[in-house]
């Protein structure tokens, strides 16, 4: 039976990490985190609600900016230039999805790269992929960490990533390639999909298919970190088939319990170094 990779514990340590610096530079004040919501997704509403505990528990003070789902481009927009020029917030997400009136690239592009917890501001993917440093989005840098914590190596070893989105297949692959791994993505357009997964040392699924990845689509001994997260009938599912797959892999995350936690936790990460970085209390390593 698999080693069950715990993100909860993973991004309890993260977050104690961050809680411990702040509280290290807390006489020079505290950092900001505010979370813009538009609408009353309910989803959504769930997600930015644990955000902002999360936020408050370490000691970072976190804000909802909660905006009616009529808001309009010019309002949000201007939100979010009020945040871009406050200079006691130090970073800024907006939660997606947006209403279908509103453009998330062209709200995406406004928050000032230097407070863009999400890493997804068009500056910040440049850099990244160029391999200068800058915050990666929070979902595959929590997987990595997740990697790191367990030991589990990366460096040659054959990754393949199942989804191309921008907010974690291409970010992922940039990831997993500059670690070292030789990385492979599909897509919703590869043909024979197990052919390629059947391949993977390190197998990373964030396809948004309930039950995509079954016994016959992995390697035995292979790594599997599942992204994705559905509700089937009442109870809550991931992208791979975890009672078929588990015998077979050496390590694989649970759904619930594996991803999402690493992911609020590398939010807050986030938060703490482009705050450091713009107040000018040092680099990453000043708080690591």
């Amino acid at each position: 039976m698999a080693v069950v990779l715990d993100g909860k514990q993973v991004a309890a340590e993260l977050q104690d990490k961050v809680r411990r610096q702040l509280e290290r530079m807390a006489p020079k004040g505290r950092l900001k985190l505010v979370v813009v919501l538009v609408g009353d997704h309910p989803a959504s509403a769930s997600y930015v609600r644990g955000k902002q505990r999360t936020a408050e528990k370490i000691g970072l003070a976190g804000e909802v900016r909660h905006l009616p789902a009529s808001v309009t481009a010019e309002e949000l927009l201007g939100v979010i230039d009020t945040l871009n020029a406050d200079p006691d917030v130090d970073g800024i997400l907006v939660q997606l999805p947006l209403p279908a009136h509103l453009d998330e690239r062209t709200v995406i592009e406004r928050i000032a790269p230097e407070k863009d917890v999400d890493g997804f501001h068009p500056l910040n993917v440049g850099r990244n992929f160029a391999g200068v440093p800058a915050v990666w989005p929070c979902t595959p840098a929590g997987i990595m960490a997740l990697l790191e914590h367990y030991r589990l190596p990366v460096a040659g070893r054959h990754a393949v990533v199942v989804g191309r989105s921008n907010i974690v297949g291409k970010p992922m692959a940039q990831m997993l390639l500059q670690a070292d791994a030789t990385v492979t993505v599909c897509h919703s357009k590869t043909p024979d999909l197990g052919v390629h997964t059947r391949q993977a040392d390190i197998l990373v699924v964030a396809a948004g298919v309930p039950g995509l990845i079954g016994a016959e689509h992995v390697k035995p001994g292979a790594v599997v970190v599942d992204v994705g997260i559905h509700r089937v009938d009442g109870r809550l599912v991931g992208d791979v088939d975890f009672e078929a797959v588990a015998p077979v892999v050496q390590a694989i995350t649970p759904v619930p319990g594996g991803v999402g936690p690493l992911t609020v936790a590398m939010l807050m990460v986030n938060t703490v170094r482009l705050g450091f970085r713009r107040r000018g209390w040092g680099g990453d390593e000043a708080w690591q």
